[in-house]
């Protein structure tokens, strides 16, 4: 029996539309490298979105080749980035930006997320120069690695703490989507333009086969990002594929339907669980879920439902990452709703 899957939220190939516009453009001939009308077309729709008409858009294959590109290109080599200890770059893209010769410095998290306190001790911590590397970026995660949101308030503290010591300011948006369509939610992409430096949204979790969109409101990052882009191989020839993709993605408002679908299928969950009798690990604000399960419950999900067991709780219990998407049948989960409740009541 195959299992459906909540392990994330790309396990679904593209959307419809995104395949119909690929299939019935297939032949027609377009200028290489990103040059093609598909891309113009794709970075005057996310343009609609800011107050700065012009602002800089590059696409590029994935998150951290788009990671590696913006901080490579940003930095020199005696700085470092300030990331949260559980910040995507530090714990799952193999060391990519140490590759590039860069020092993360880790802060703990408040609900997944980094703060101007932390921010302002890891300064303090790492101002002995010239012997130590000198900070110099701050990255976040929008959604956070926990599912968890930053408000406008908190992004402009961040902002504001960063421009006041020189900092710059990375917003990570593989899930920016699904935080941009959050109930609690209360930021724009224009707003994301004027806090962050530079930012990226994300194609490959909001119904794209893949592709990230670098959005550079600084820029003076965007100078020779083009030769950066091309060094570390991220520079498509068929450039249109990426393109057409966002091009679709920002017609009709279909990015946000879609990111809106994926926090409507955990928010179904999240209460489900709660309601069951079980305790989150982290607040459900976007498209992750992060319950905690007895084990032999676990077991027999397990049976039916593919999943992350994130960490461990207790000798009993476990962290699940319950991810939903852009594509997640309801079907689905309200079987896995029936199947939980079964087994626990069984259990209890």
């Amino acid at each position: 029996m195959n299992k459906y899957s909540f392990l994330d939220d790309y396990s679904e190939g593209c959307h419809p539309n995104i395949l119909k516009a690929l299939a019935s453009t297939n032949m027609v001939q377009q200028t290489a490298y990103g040059n093609d009308e598909y891309s113009e077309q794709a970075k005057t729709q996310i343009r609609e979105h800011f107050d700065k008409p012009d602002i800089p858009i590059y696409f590029v294959g994935g998150g951290t080749l788009a990671n590696i590109i913006i901080i490579a290109s940003a930095l020199r080599p005696h700085e470092a980035i300030i990331s949260a200890d559980i910040g995507h770059i530090v714990v799952r893209e193999t060391g990519a930006i140490e590759a590039t010769g860069h020092k993360i410095i880790t802060v703990p998290p408040v609900d997944g997320k980094v703060t101007p306190e932390n921010i302002e001790i890891a300064l303090a911590n790492n101002a002995h120069y010239p012997h130590m590397a000198k900070p110099r970026l701050v990255y976040i995660s929008n959604a956070t690695e926990v599912g968890t949101v930053y408000t406008k308030s908190e992004l402009q503290a961040l902002s504001k703490l960063c421009k006041k010591n020189e900092l710059l300011l990375l917003v990570d948006g593989a899930r920016l989507g699904a935080a941009l369509t959050a109930d609690i939610n209360d930021l724009s992409l224009n707003d994301m333009a004027e806090f962050a430096d530079i930012f990226w949204i994300g194609g490959t979790k909001v119904g794209a086969l893949m592709g990230e969109a670098i959005v550079i409101p600084n820029k003076k990052l965007a100078e020779d990002l083009s030769f950066h882009i091309k060094q570390r191989g991220a520079l498509l020839a068929k450039g249109r594929l990426l393109g057409l993709q966002f091009s679709e993605l920002f017609k009709d408002d279909l990015f946000f339907e879609l990111s809106k679908h994926a926090n409507l299928m955990a928010n179904k969950l999240s209460v489900a669980i709660s309601d069951c009798g079980y305790t989150l690990s982290a607040q459900t604000e976007s498209n992750q879920v992060f319950p905690i399960l007895p084990n032999n419950v676990i077991d027999k999900l397990q049976k039916k439902f593919d999943f992350y067991i994130w960490k461990k709780h207790d000798d009993q219990h476990s962290v699940l990452r319950l991810c939903t998407s852009w594509a997640t049948d309801e079907a689905q989960i309200d079987d896995f709703i029936h199947s939980m409740n079964k087994w626990s009541s069984a259990e209890k």
